[in-house]
């Protein structure tokens, strides 16, 4: 994944309102991501339409919860397909038609984590601890879990 230099800058109190009000719950941690959002960048445009983003997602046995499947999904985007935790949400909604909030759902509230420890999890040195949490909470999908995990 590619690591863009940051830069601080100043904003008036009506734009910083604006960012506040357009802000995503869990999903936006900070102003930045909430400017990708509304800004015309290729990074947004090409997680949006590009197939090949869909290339990357095995398809999922019918007895795989949503829940999980969603989970594995998101992990494989960042992991194979460069993107940061919020595009990948961001594709995983978009490909199955639901709303972002849904998918965050899926790995912050029901694995109890807040998205700043899902960050953390998907760092390389965590993954067998995210890992280790996702068969804990699924653990008929072990098999599933494990395999996604080899491949990424």
């Amino acid at each position: 994944m590619n690591t863009l230099k940051m830069y601080k800058i100043e904003v008036d109190e009506e734009v910083y309102d604006f960012l506040k009000r357009s802000a995503e719950p869990f999903v936006d941690t900070n102003p930045n991501s909430v400017l990708r959002r509304f800004l015309p960048l290729k990074t947004n445009t090409a997680v949006n339409n590009d197939n090949s983003v869909r290339k990357l997602l095995p398809e999922f046995s019918a007895s795989v919860p949503y829940a999980l499947a969603e989970t594995l999904e998101m992990i494989i985007l960042v992991k194979k397909g460069g993107l940061n935790r919020i595009e990948a949400t961001h594709a995983v909604a978009d490909i199955r038609k639901i709303s972002t909030q849904a998918v965050i759902d899926k790995y912050c509230r029901q694995l109890g984590k807040r998205a700043y420890e899902v960050d953390e999890l998907l760092m390389t040195s965590n993954l067998d601890k995210f890992k280790g949490m996702l068969i804990e909470k699924y653990p008929y999908h072990k098999v599933t879990i494990e395999n996604i995990f080899k491949k990424n």
